[in-house]
């Protein structure tokens, strides 16, 4: 009971007045205010998930090369950042410098500057990005074949019309690629436009719960002029989208093989250093058994993207290997994550130990680039020889 208005007001045992003196006071360094497991922020954990494939054996000097200094470069300059940027759903724009002298953008792309990797060479670097965090992004939805995006041929070049979303770092990116629907001849090219191209406008999506650092954006064309010189000459069809798409698949099960490392990683540590009932967590059945099955899921998943790589590098690779790999392997991975944000109890909702970015991250993963459902109807479609993408219409339905 209060009475009188200058009475103290106790709350939940808490006098009002500290408590707000609380809320002004910063927040403890996570190293002084759990100091019985290193967070991600302070020191990335050592690479323990290999544990019988010998990678490295499987690569060539020049893929081991890349992975060891990419490996380098994420845990000295993102690993102590990512965190923080991820929370405030910003860009590290002074990592880019740092990551481009590393060589690997673009990656498999020869001359103009690009380094001309191997596959193999390409997802190894961005698997190793990927188990420090994912940086970036593919941009196409499921149903790519029916896109309304158009080009009208003029003099001198095209005229762009349409709309995008979830195009990744376009709020920032210098140069756009825009597949859009040639108006006459009704097939998919690509076209390059400029940052700065009347009628573009590119603004941030906000409130995501995952990709959280990439600046996804909504894209919208207006009477966009693009000259003939920024026509990508090799896209004339639908089927250069299939090759474009299911190249970036297997890229993006890649990136769900790095964070399923990443997070393994980081679980075998803490399960080390965190003790309960007087022991260290790993010493118990139930822990040991969920870093096994994780640790087998990520055996499972290198081999895997291992051999479509080397299907796409023997030139046989074809879009349900592909879609098969991302959807098989971003599935395992996902479960690998749910593991260990188990694991990691309530650590495992907090950023500073990796994992519980990772599974927000991974959830976003496991559905761009074509859902699990959309890839596994690719390589069903491939086995059956039925494709079953759209709902049968009856002749009565077709009527009404």
């Amino acid at each position: 009971m209060i009475s009188d208005v200058n009475d103290v007001i106790i709350l939940n045992g808490v006098n009002k007045s500290a408590r707000s003196s609380y809320s002004n006071l910063p927040a403890l360094d996570v190293s002084l205010a759990f100091p019985q497991a290193t967070p991600a922020t302070s020191k990335f954990p050592p690479c323990a998930s290999d544990y019988y494939i010998n990678f490295d054996g499987l690569l060539t000097s020049e893929e081991q090369a890349i992975r060891k200094k990419v490996r380098e470069c994420a845990e000295k300059e993102l690993a102590p950042i990512v965190a923080e940027y991820w929370e405030k759903a910003e860009f590290p724009f002074q990592v880019i410098p740092k990551l481009g002298a590393l060589n690997i953008a673009a990656g498999t792309i020869k001359g103009y500057g690009c380094p001309g990797l191997s596959i193999t060479g390409a997802a190894v670097a961005l698997a190793e990005i990927a188990r420090v965090d994912a940086l970036t992004e593919p941009d196409y939805g499921s149903d790519a074949s029916a896109l309304r995006t158009t080009a009208t041929k003029v003099e001198g070049g095209w005229i762009l019309e349409g709309q995008k979303r979830w195009v990744g770092n376009s709020t920032f990116a210098d140069l756009l690629v825009i597949l859009a629907r040639n108006t006459t001849t009704k097939q998919i090219n690509a076209f390059i436009v400029k940052k700065h191209a009347p009628g573009l406008t590119a603004t941030k999506i906000e409130n995501k719960i995952g990709l959280r650092i990439v600046q996804n954006g909504d894209v919208l064309l207006k009477n966009v002029f693009v000259p003939d010189e920024d026509r990508v000459p090799g896209f004339k069809s639908f089927q250069d989208t299939i090759t474009t798409l299911s190249i970036s698949r297997l890229m993006v099960a890649w990136q769900s093989i790095g964070i399923a490392m990443g997070v393994y990683d980081m679980c075998h540590r803490y399960l080390m250093e965190r003790k309960q009932f007087g022991a260290p967590l790993a010493v118990f059945q139930i822990t040991q058994q969920k870093l096994v099955q994780m640790l087998g899921n990520i055996q499972a998943m290198i081999l895997a993207g291992w051999r479509v790589c080397k299907l796409y590098e023997d030139g046989k690779m074809t879009a349900g290997h592909a879609s098969l790999a991302k959807a098989w392997i971003t599935s395992r991975a996902r479960e690998t994550v749910a593991l260990g944000r188990e694991l990691l109890g309530g650590n495992g909702i907090s950023t500073d130990f990796h994992v519980a970015k990772a599974f927000c991250d991974l959830e976003s993963i496991h559905t761009y680039e074509g859902s699990y459902e959309i890839n596994n109807l690719i390589a069903a479609r491939e086995i059956t020889g039925f494709a079953s993408f759209k709902p049968a219409v009856s002749t009565q339905q077709s009527r009404l």
